[in-house]
């Protein structure tokens, strides 16, 4: 039997995961109904941010599907998603201008962000096997293999506890960038911040989550530890 007491307190998580992701969603379709008093598209507000900054060798790309916006910090790419490249709504220019904040972020050599690219080909391999390190060592009663899926837990737990600041740092900077290059005004700011706030609150869900489970499992190895 593998029900644990700190399982109720991770179906909590996942409940507020689910809850978070319709708030984005939510939050997106809202403000995208909200045009903005520049006019200016995704596209339009994130060239602008790049050039204001000097990045003008990072280019702006539409890429297939929605809130698939993202950074590539190795092709030096912002890709945005459909809605937000031609879009000229809050959400858009929200969007567009929180990616842009992680290319400045890149360009500054951001503690945060410098740290989460070192961490990456790590936890890609630890978050792959961790999983069947620990089912395994629960189906076959052994320690040392729930120990070790910890550390390698552990590794993946620690990234999306580092993906925190890089994100709000992100958010923060488009704000304050879009206010002082005059592409959002005073009264906008606060579609501004519903959207960037519902998008935040997925990775903090996500991050709780996670600790919760590595907290289980780390319970259940003392447990267990006890028991010999």
């Amino acid at each position: 039997m593998f029900f644990h007491p700190m399982d109720f307190l991770i179906l909590i998580a996942f409940g507020i995961s689910i809850w978070a992701q319709f708030r984005v969603k939510g939050s997106f379709n809202k403000w995208s109904e909200v045009p903005t008093r520049t006019g200016l598209t995704g596209y339009e507000a994130a060239r602008r941010l790049l050039d204001e900054n000097g990045l003008y060798n990072i280019q702006v790309e539409m890429v297939r599907g929605r809130l698939t916006d993202h950074y590539d910090p190795i092709n030096k790419v912002v890709r945005l998603s459909e809605p937000v490249y031609a879009g000229r709504s809050i959400s858009a220019i929200s969007v567009a201008s929180h990616e842009v904040g992680h290319a400045i972020q890149h360009k500054e050599a951001y503690g945060a962000l410098t740290l989460r690219h070192k961490m990456f080909p790590v936890t890609n391999i630890a978050s792959g096997i961790a999983p069947f390190l620990l089912l395994g060592g629960l189906l076959l009663g052994q320690l040392n293999l729930i120990g070790l899926g910890i550390i390698l837990f552990s590794i993946a737990v620690a990234f999306q506890l580092v993906t925190l600041p890089v994100e709000f740092n992100a958010s923060s900077r488009a704000r304050n960038l879009m206010l002082s290059t005059g592409i959002l005004y005073n009264e906008e700011e606060h579609g501004v911040k519903k959207v960037l706030g519902a998008a935040a609150l997925t990775y903090v869900a996500a991050a709780l989550i996670s600790l919760l489970e590595l907290i289980k499992f780390v319970m259940i190895f003392f447990q267990g530890s006890g028991e010999e």
